[in-house]
Protein backbone atom coordinates (compact mmCIF):
# COMPACT_ATOMS: atom_id res chain seq x y z
CA UNK A 1 0.00 0.00 0.00
CA UNK A 2 2.92 2.26 0.51
CA UNK A 3 4.01 2.09 -3.19
CA UNK A 4 0.88 3.35 -4.73
CA UNK A 5 0.17 5.96 -2.14
CA UNK A 6 3.48 7.10 -2.95
CA UNK A 7 2.42 7.02 -6.67
CA UNK A 8 -0.12 8.72 -5.43
CA UNK A 9 1.44 11.68 -4.07
CA UNK A 10 3.95 11.65 -7.06
CA UNK A 11 0.44 12.42 -9.03
CA UNK A 12 -1.00 14.81 -7.23
CA UNK A 13 2.42 16.93 -7.08
CA UNK A 14 2.55 16.72 -11.11
CA UNK A 15 -0.74 18.26 -11.75
CA UNK A 16 0.36 21.94 -11.16
CA UNK A 17 3.25 21.60 -13.60
CA UNK A 18 0.36 19.81 -16.28
CA UNK A 19 -1.10 22.74 -15.63
CA UNK A 20 1.17 25.35 -16.24
CA UNK A 21 2.04 23.06 -19.54
CA UNK A 22 -1.33 23.33 -20.84
CA UNK A 23 -2.18 26.92 -20.35
CA UNK A 24 1.47 27.72 -22.06
CA UNK A 25 0.27 25.33 -25.11
CA UNK A 26 -3.00 27.22 -25.41
CA UNK A 27 -1.16 30.78 -24.78
CA UNK A 28 0.96 30.28 -27.91
CA UNK A 29 -1.44 28.69 -29.98
CA UNK A 30 -3.63 32.17 -29.16
CA UNK A 31 -0.90 34.60 -29.90
CA UNK A 32 -0.70 32.77 -33.37
CA UNK A 33 -4.82 32.33 -34.44
CA UNK A 34 -5.36 35.34 -32.71
CA UNK A 35 -8.08 37.33 -35.13
CA UNK A 36 -6.52 40.62 -34.10
CA UNK A 37 -2.99 39.32 -35.24
CA UNK A 38 -4.72 38.02 -38.37
CA UNK A 39 -6.10 41.45 -39.29
CA UNK A 40 -2.63 43.05 -38.62
CA UNK A 41 -0.96 40.47 -41.47
CA UNK A 42 -3.98 41.22 -43.88
CA UNK A 43 -2.90 45.19 -43.43
CA UNK A 44 0.05 44.31 -44.49
CA UNK A 45 -0.98 42.17 -47.46
CA UNK A 46 -0.30 44.34 -50.92
CA UNK A 47 -0.97 43.71 -54.26
CA UNK A 48 2.17 41.87 -55.51
CA UNK A 49 1.84 39.50 -52.40
CA UNK A 50 -1.92 38.43 -53.71
CA UNK A 51 -0.54 38.42 -56.93
CA UNK A 52 2.26 36.15 -56.15
CA UNK A 53 -0.30 33.75 -54.29
CA UNK A 54 -2.77 33.52 -56.98
CA UNK A 55 -0.09 32.00 -59.45
CA UNK A 56 1.47 29.96 -57.20
CA UNK A 57 -1.94 27.92 -56.17
CA UNK A 58 -3.66 28.92 -59.30
CA UNK A 59 -4.59 24.92 -59.70
CA UNK A 60 -5.46 24.91 -56.29
CA UNK A 61 -8.17 27.63 -56.28
CA UNK A 62 -9.44 26.48 -59.54
CA UNK A 63 -10.09 23.10 -58.32
CA UNK A 64 -11.77 24.63 -55.60
CA UNK A 65 -13.95 27.01 -57.30
CA UNK A 66 -15.16 24.23 -59.88
CA UNK A 67 -15.76 21.94 -56.42
CA UNK A 68 -17.79 24.77 -55.12
CA UNK A 69 -19.93 25.46 -58.32
CA UNK A 70 -20.70 21.32 -58.55
CA UNK A 71 -21.86 21.14 -55.19
CA UNK A 72 -24.08 24.72 -55.97
CA UNK A 73 -25.85 22.41 -58.97
CA UNK A 74 -25.75 19.16 -57.52
CA UNK A 75 -27.75 21.06 -54.47
CA UNK A 76 -30.20 22.79 -56.60
CA UNK A 77 -30.75 19.01 -58.42
CA UNK A 78 -31.40 17.47 -55.15
CA UNK A 79 -33.41 20.19 -53.72
CA UNK A 80 -35.15 22.28 -56.50
CA UNK A 81 -36.55 25.97 -56.30
CA UNK A 82 -39.94 24.42 -56.02
CA UNK A 83 -39.05 23.19 -52.30
CA UNK A 84 -37.42 26.10 -51.10
CA UNK A 85 -38.50 28.25 -49.37
CA UNK A 86 -39.67 31.99 -51.43
CA UNK A 87 -42.31 33.53 -53.01
CA UNK A 88 -44.53 32.04 -55.71
CA UNK A 89 -43.01 32.71 -59.40
CA UNK A 90 -45.82 35.10 -61.67
CA UNK A 91 -47.36 33.38 -64.37
CA UNK A 92 -49.90 33.76 -67.45
CA UNK A 93 -52.09 30.49 -67.61
CA UNK A 94 -54.71 29.48 -69.86
CA UNK A 95 -57.80 26.70 -69.97
CA UNK A 96 -57.38 24.42 -72.66
CA UNK A 97 -60.70 23.21 -74.36
CA UNK A 98 -61.84 21.20 -77.04
CA UNK A 99 -63.04 22.42 -80.58
CA UNK A 100 -62.62 22.34 -84.22
CA UNK A 101 -59.33 23.54 -85.61
CA UNK A 102 -59.37 23.66 -89.83
CA UNK A 103 -55.89 21.47 -91.20
CA UNK A 104 -54.44 23.65 -93.59
CA UNK A 105 -51.42 23.19 -95.73
CA UNK A 106 -49.37 26.60 -97.10
CA UNK A 107 -47.68 26.06 -100.27
CA UNK A 108 -46.33 28.05 -102.94
CA UNK A 109 -47.64 28.68 -106.64
CA UNK A 110 -47.69 30.33 -109.94
CA UNK A 111 -50.83 32.21 -111.27
CA UNK A 112 -51.79 30.79 -114.81
CA UNK A 113 -54.29 30.95 -117.17
CA UNK A 114 -57.59 28.83 -117.19
CA UNK A 115 -57.53 28.97 -120.80
CA UNK A 116 -54.48 30.14 -123.41
CA UNK A 117 -54.39 30.31 -127.07
CA UNK A 118 -52.38 31.35 -130.10
CA UNK A 119 -54.19 32.61 -132.92
CA UNK A 120 -52.28 31.67 -136.00
CA UNK A 121 -53.71 31.48 -139.31
CA UNK A 122 -54.68 28.50 -141.36
CA UNK A 123 -52.97 29.49 -144.60
CA UNK A 124 -50.25 31.77 -146.29
CA UNK A 125 -52.11 34.88 -146.99
CA UNK A 126 -51.64 38.67 -145.95
CA UNK A 127 -53.10 40.77 -143.67
CA UNK A 128 -55.89 43.01 -144.77
CA UNK A 129 -57.68 44.31 -141.45
CA UNK A 130 -56.93 44.35 -138.11
CA UNK A 131 -60.42 44.55 -135.79
CA UNK A 132 -58.63 44.35 -132.28
CA UNK A 133 -56.14 46.08 -130.48
CA UNK A 134 -53.27 45.01 -128.09
CA UNK A 135 -54.80 44.28 -124.41
CA UNK A 136 -58.62 44.67 -125.67
CA UNK A 137 -60.80 42.68 -124.10
CA UNK A 138 -62.82 40.29 -127.07
CA UNK A 139 -65.67 38.00 -126.75
CA UNK A 140 -66.06 34.24 -128.34
CA UNK A 141 -66.39 34.69 -132.16
CA UNK A 142 -65.54 38.25 -132.26
CA UNK A 143 -63.59 39.34 -135.44
CA UNK A 144 -59.96 40.16 -134.98
CA UNK A 145 -58.66 39.93 -138.42
CA UNK A 146 -59.20 39.69 -141.66
CA UNK A 147 -57.03 38.57 -144.83
CA UNK A 148 -56.88 38.94 -148.26
CA UNK A 149 -60.23 37.00 -149.24
CA UNK A 150 -59.87 38.17 -153.11
CA UNK A 151 -59.00 34.93 -154.92
CA UNK A 152 -60.85 32.67 -151.94
CA UNK A 153 -63.74 34.44 -152.30
CA UNK A 154 -63.99 34.31 -156.27
CA UNK A 155 -63.11 30.18 -156.17
CA UNK A 156 -65.98 29.73 -153.98
CA UNK A 157 -68.47 31.37 -156.11
CA UNK A 158 -67.02 29.87 -159.10
CA UNK A 159 -67.55 26.41 -157.45
CA UNK A 160 -70.64 27.57 -155.76
CA UNK A 161 -72.02 28.54 -159.16
CA UNK A 162 -71.14 25.06 -160.64
CA UNK A 163 -72.25 23.36 -157.77
CA UNK A 164 -75.70 25.18 -158.59
CA UNK A 165 -75.48 24.13 -161.91
CA UNK A 166 -74.94 20.26 -161.10
CA UNK A 167 -78.26 20.37 -159.07
CA UNK A 168 -80.48 21.73 -162.21
CA UNK A 169 -78.88 19.08 -164.12
CA UNK A 170 -79.69 16.28 -161.49
CA UNK A 171 -83.37 17.75 -161.22
CA UNK A 172 -83.99 17.97 -165.09
CA UNK A 173 -82.46 14.55 -165.68
CA UNK A 174 -84.80 13.32 -162.78
CA UNK A 175 -87.93 14.57 -165.37
CA UNK A 176 -86.26 13.04 -168.21
CA UNK A 177 -86.29 9.54 -166.79
CA UNK A 178 -90.22 9.71 -166.03
CA UNK A 179 -90.29 10.48 -169.72
CA UNK A 180 -88.08 7.12 -170.35
CA UNK A 181 -86.07 10.11 -172.47
CA UNK A 182 -82.45 8.56 -170.42
CA UNK A 183 -82.01 5.46 -168.52
CA UNK A 184 -81.40 5.58 -164.61
CA UNK A 185 -77.51 5.27 -165.55
CA UNK A 186 -77.65 8.82 -166.66
CA UNK A 187 -79.61 9.77 -163.73
CA UNK A 188 -77.42 8.47 -161.38
CA UNK A 189 -74.26 10.03 -163.23
CA UNK A 190 -75.74 13.05 -162.86
CA UNK A 191 -76.74 12.86 -158.70
CA UNK A 192 -72.73 11.79 -158.29
CA UNK A 193 -71.84 15.04 -160.16
CA UNK A 194 -74.05 17.45 -158.23
CA UNK A 195 -72.86 15.97 -155.22
CA UNK A 196 -69.12 16.28 -155.96
CA UNK A 197 -69.94 19.71 -156.93
CA UNK A 198 -71.94 20.82 -153.81
CA UNK A 199 -68.52 19.39 -152.00
CA UNK A 200 -66.11 21.31 -153.80
CA UNK A 201 -68.17 24.38 -152.97
CA UNK A 202 -68.61 23.88 -149.37
CA UNK A 203 -64.94 23.22 -149.24
CA UNK A 204 -63.92 26.07 -150.87
CA UNK A 205 -66.62 27.74 -148.93
CA UNK A 206 -64.39 26.30 -145.57
CA UNK A 207 -61.06 27.82 -147.18
CA UNK A 208 -62.43 31.20 -147.54
CA UNK A 209 -63.95 31.31 -144.12
CA UNK A 210 -59.62 31.17 -143.15
CA UNK A 211 -59.44 34.72 -144.20
CA UNK A 212 -61.91 35.65 -141.25
CA UNK A 213 -60.00 34.79 -138.18
CA UNK A 214 -62.22 34.96 -134.61
CA UNK A 215 -61.71 34.92 -131.16
CA UNK A 216 -62.55 31.02 -129.55
CA UNK A 217 -62.44 32.21 -126.30
CA UNK A 218 -63.39 35.30 -124.23
CA UNK A 219 -60.58 36.78 -122.45
CA UNK A 220 -57.77 39.63 -123.35
CA UNK A 221 -55.50 40.22 -126.40
CA UNK A 222 -51.94 40.36 -125.98
CA UNK A 223 -49.35 42.49 -128.27
CA UNK A 224 -50.56 41.94 -131.71
CA UNK A 225 -47.28 40.91 -133.73
CA UNK A 226 -48.43 41.71 -137.07
CA UNK A 227 -49.87 44.73 -139.07
CA UNK A 228 -52.15 45.13 -142.26
CA UNK A 229 -50.50 44.33 -145.55
CA UNK A 230 -47.70 41.43 -143.18
CA UNK A 231 -47.59 38.32 -144.69
CA UNK A 232 -48.57 35.58 -142.30
CA UNK A 233 -48.21 31.44 -142.56
CA UNK A 234 -49.40 28.44 -141.52
CA UNK A 235 -47.24 27.41 -138.87
CA UNK A 236 -47.07 25.50 -135.57
CA UNK A 237 -43.77 27.12 -134.23
CA UNK A 238 -44.22 30.55 -133.10
CA UNK A 239 -41.29 32.69 -134.37
CA UNK A 240 -41.20 36.59 -134.21
CA UNK A 241 -38.59 38.47 -135.82
CA UNK A 242 -38.18 42.35 -134.84
CA UNK A 243 -35.44 44.92 -136.57
CA UNK A 244 -35.30 48.69 -136.62
CA UNK A 245 -37.86 48.86 -139.31
CA UNK A 246 -40.81 45.86 -139.02
CA UNK A 247 -41.68 42.97 -136.74
CA UNK A 248 -42.61 39.95 -138.70
CA UNK A 249 -44.48 36.81 -137.23
CA UNK A 250 -44.47 33.59 -138.30
CA UNK A 251 -46.84 31.44 -136.54
CA UNK A 252 -48.43 33.40 -133.63
CA UNK A 253 -50.37 36.39 -134.58
CA UNK A 254 -51.50 37.11 -130.93
CA UNK A 255 -52.38 35.42 -127.95
CA UNK A 256 -55.65 35.50 -126.51
CA UNK A 257 -55.49 34.78 -122.63
CA UNK A 258 -58.68 34.33 -120.10
CA UNK A 259 -57.95 36.12 -117.02
CA UNK A 260 -61.44 35.37 -115.64
CA UNK A 261 -61.68 33.10 -113.80
CA UNK A 262 -57.87 32.74 -113.10
CA UNK A 263 -56.05 29.19 -112.21
CA UNK A 264 -53.12 28.56 -109.59
CA UNK A 265 -50.72 26.19 -109.79
CA UNK A 266 -49.10 24.48 -107.09
CA UNK A 267 -47.34 21.36 -105.39
CA UNK A 268 -48.32 19.53 -101.92
CA UNK A 269 -45.72 17.57 -100.23
CA UNK A 270 -46.29 13.57 -100.60
CA UNK A 271 -46.68 13.28 -96.85
CA UNK A 272 -50.26 15.47 -97.31
CA UNK A 273 -51.41 13.39 -100.07
CA UNK A 274 -53.16 11.15 -97.53
CA UNK A 275 -55.21 14.11 -95.76
CA UNK A 276 -55.86 15.35 -98.70
CA UNK A 277 -57.52 11.89 -100.22
CA UNK A 278 -59.29 11.47 -97.71
CA UNK A 279 -61.11 14.81 -97.62
CA UNK A 280 -61.76 14.14 -101.31
CA UNK A 281 -64.08 11.04 -101.12
CA UNK A 282 -66.38 13.45 -99.50
CA UNK A 283 -66.68 15.06 -103.08
CA UNK A 284 -66.49 18.19 -101.35
CA UNK A 285 -64.17 20.78 -103.47
CA UNK A 286 -61.48 21.68 -101.14
CA UNK A 287 -61.18 25.44 -100.20
CA UNK A 288 -57.94 27.97 -100.48
CA UNK A 289 -56.90 31.20 -100.04
CA UNK A 290 -54.17 32.87 -102.42
CA UNK A 291 -52.21 36.13 -101.65
CA UNK A 292 -50.42 37.78 -104.30
CA UNK A 293 -47.71 40.36 -103.73
CA UNK A 294 -45.91 40.79 -100.36
CA UNK A 295 -48.25 43.06 -98.49
CA UNK A 296 -50.99 39.95 -97.99
CA UNK A 297 -54.06 42.41 -98.74
CA UNK A 298 -54.74 40.57 -101.94
CA UNK A 299 -56.06 37.74 -100.74
CA UNK A 300 -58.94 35.14 -102.62
CA UNK A 301 -60.94 32.51 -102.13
CA UNK A 302 -61.37 29.83 -104.88
CA UNK A 303 -61.54 26.26 -104.64
CA UNK A 304 -59.43 22.83 -105.81
CA UNK A 305 -60.13 21.95 -109.60
CA UNK A 306 -58.17 18.93 -109.35
CA UNK A 307 -55.30 17.14 -107.84
CA UNK A 308 -52.91 15.63 -110.62
CA UNK A 309 -53.47 11.56 -110.48
CA UNK A 310 -49.18 10.55 -110.33
CA UNK A 311 -46.16 12.35 -107.91
CA UNK A 312 -43.58 13.30 -109.50
CA UNK A 313 -40.08 11.64 -107.79
CA UNK A 314 -37.92 14.27 -108.31
CA UNK A 315 -39.75 16.33 -105.37
CA UNK A 316 -42.00 14.29 -104.16
CA UNK A 317 -44.68 15.89 -104.21
CA UNK A 318 -48.32 16.01 -106.26
CA UNK A 319 -49.55 19.27 -108.56
CA UNK A 320 -52.92 20.70 -107.41
CA UNK A 321 -54.45 23.28 -109.15
CA UNK A 322 -57.23 25.79 -108.19
CA UNK A 323 -59.43 28.55 -109.72
CA UNK A 324 -59.90 31.71 -107.83
CA UNK A 325 -62.11 34.67 -109.30
CA UNK A 326 -60.66 37.83 -111.42
CA UNK A 327 -63.29 40.29 -111.65
CA UNK A 328 -61.35 43.25 -111.60
CA UNK A 329 -58.83 41.50 -113.79
CA UNK A 330 -55.47 42.60 -111.40
CA UNK A 331 -54.14 39.13 -111.29
CA UNK A 332 -51.64 38.12 -114.69
CA UNK A 333 -50.34 34.92 -115.51
CA UNK A 334 -46.92 34.42 -114.13
CA UNK A 335 -47.20 35.99 -110.68
CA UNK A 336 -45.70 34.47 -107.63
CA UNK A 337 -48.87 33.18 -105.26
CA UNK A 338 -48.43 32.03 -101.28
CA UNK A 339 -51.46 29.30 -101.38
CA UNK A 340 -53.04 28.09 -98.19
CA UNK A 341 -55.21 24.81 -98.51
CA UNK A 342 -58.20 24.42 -95.81
CA UNK A 343 -57.24 20.06 -96.34
CA UNK A 344 -59.54 18.81 -93.44
CA UNK A 345 -60.88 19.60 -89.95
CA UNK A 346 -59.96 18.16 -86.51
CA UNK A 347 -63.15 17.50 -85.07
CA UNK A 348 -63.15 17.48 -81.02
CA UNK A 349 -59.12 18.60 -80.20
CA UNK A 350 -57.01 20.49 -77.54
CA UNK A 351 -55.96 23.10 -79.58
CA UNK A 352 -53.62 25.80 -76.56
CA UNK A 353 -51.08 28.22 -78.05
CA UNK A 354 -47.95 27.10 -79.07
CA UNK A 355 -45.87 29.62 -76.31
CA UNK A 356 -47.38 27.39 -73.87
CA UNK A 357 -45.27 24.53 -74.99
CA UNK A 358 -41.59 23.38 -73.74
CA UNK A 359 -39.02 21.52 -74.80
CA UNK A 360 -36.79 19.65 -72.96
CA UNK A 361 -34.21 16.99 -73.57
CA UNK A 362 -36.97 14.31 -73.16
CA UNK A 363 -39.28 15.98 -75.53
CA UNK A 364 -42.32 18.23 -75.55
CA UNK A 365 -44.06 19.07 -72.32
CA UNK A 366 -46.39 21.69 -70.93
CA UNK A 367 -46.99 23.04 -67.31
CA UNK A 368 -50.37 22.37 -65.60
CA UNK A 369 -51.50 24.28 -62.57
CA UNK A 370 -53.33 22.59 -59.80
CA UNK A 371 -55.99 23.50 -56.96
CA UNK A 372 -53.29 24.57 -55.17
CA UNK A 373 -51.41 26.56 -57.48
CA UNK A 374 -48.93 24.12 -57.99
CA UNK A 375 -47.53 22.98 -61.53
CA UNK A 376 -46.83 19.96 -62.66
CA UNK A 377 -45.06 19.01 -65.93
CA UNK A 378 -47.13 16.74 -68.16
CA UNK A 379 -45.56 15.62 -71.57
CA UNK A 380 -47.27 16.16 -74.99
CA UNK A 381 -47.22 15.02 -78.60
CA UNK A 382 -47.87 17.64 -81.31
CA UNK A 383 -49.83 16.61 -83.90
CA UNK A 384 -50.32 19.44 -85.84
CA UNK A 385 -49.48 23.12 -85.49
CA UNK A 386 -50.49 26.72 -87.38
CA UNK A 387 -50.14 30.15 -86.80
CA UNK A 388 -49.23 30.07 -83.13
CA UNK A 389 -51.96 27.28 -81.89
CA UNK A 390 -51.18 23.57 -81.47
CA UNK A 391 -53.11 20.52 -81.29
CA UNK A 392 -51.84 18.05 -78.60
CA UNK A 393 -52.11 15.13 -76.86
CA UNK A 394 -51.78 14.18 -72.85
CA UNK A 395 -53.76 16.76 -71.24
CA UNK A 396 -57.24 16.79 -70.95
CA UNK A 397 -59.85 19.58 -71.65
CA UNK A 398 -60.24 21.93 -68.75
CA UNK A 399 -56.31 21.59 -67.69
CA UNK A 400 -55.00 24.89 -66.48
CA UNK A 401 -51.00 25.23 -68.53
CA UNK A 402 -48.45 28.20 -68.36
CA UNK A 403 -48.20 30.49 -70.84
CA UNK A 404 -45.75 32.97 -69.98
CA UNK A 405 -43.80 32.50 -66.98
CA UNK A 406 -42.41 29.49 -67.46
CA UNK A 407 -38.40 29.74 -67.56
CA UNK A 408 -37.88 28.58 -64.37
CA UNK A 409 -40.63 26.64 -63.20
CA UNK A 410 -40.01 22.67 -62.06
CA UNK A 411 -42.51 20.36 -60.81
CA UNK A 412 -44.04 21.75 -57.82
CA UNK A 413 -43.53 25.36 -58.03
CA UNK A 414 -45.61 27.78 -56.41
CA UNK A 415 -47.35 29.84 -59.25
CA UNK A 416 -49.87 32.46 -58.91
CA UNK A 417 -51.66 34.81 -61.79
CA UNK A 418 -50.24 37.97 -63.29
CA UNK A 419 -52.85 40.92 -62.62
CA UNK A 420 -54.09 42.14 -65.64
CA UNK A 421 -54.84 46.22 -66.03
CA UNK A 422 -58.29 46.44 -65.89
CA UNK A 423 -59.34 48.83 -68.76
CA UNK A 424 -61.00 52.13 -67.58
CA UNK A 425 -64.05 53.18 -68.85
CA UNK A 426 -63.73 56.04 -70.94
CA UNK A 427 -66.03 58.74 -70.58
CA UNK A 428 -69.65 59.13 -71.39
CA UNK A 429 -69.83 61.11 -74.84
CA UNK A 430 -72.32 64.12 -74.52
CA UNK A 431 -73.98 62.53 -77.26
CA UNK A 432 -74.63 59.01 -75.32
CA UNK A 433 -77.87 58.54 -73.90
CA UNK A 434 -77.42 56.43 -70.59
CA UNK A 435 -79.45 53.35 -70.14
CA UNK A 436 -82.19 53.26 -67.47
CA UNK A 437 -81.39 51.46 -64.85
Amino acid sequence: MSKIELALDKAVASLPKLKNWVLGRLCALWKKTSPYLQLDKLKKLDFTTVKAFTLKYKWRILIVLIILYAGSKTYDFFFPAGKKAGGPQVITSVVAEKRDVPLIIEATGTIISNSIVDIRPMITNTVKTIHVKDGQEVKEGELLFTLDDRNDRANYEKLKALADDAQKQYLRAKELVEKNFISKAGLETSLANAKSAQAAARSAEVQLSFDSIRSPINGRAGIINVFPGSLVQASNVVTISTSSTATSSVGSMVTITQLNPINVQFVIPEKDIPIILENKKDDAPLQVKVTIGDTGKNTYEGQVLVIDNQVDPLIAAVRVKAQIPNDKLEILPGQFARVSLNANTLKDVIAVPTQAIVIGPTGRLVYVVDKDDKVTAKPVKVPYEYLGTSVITGISAGDRIVVEGKQNLRTGSKVREAKTAKSEKPPADKTTTAEPK
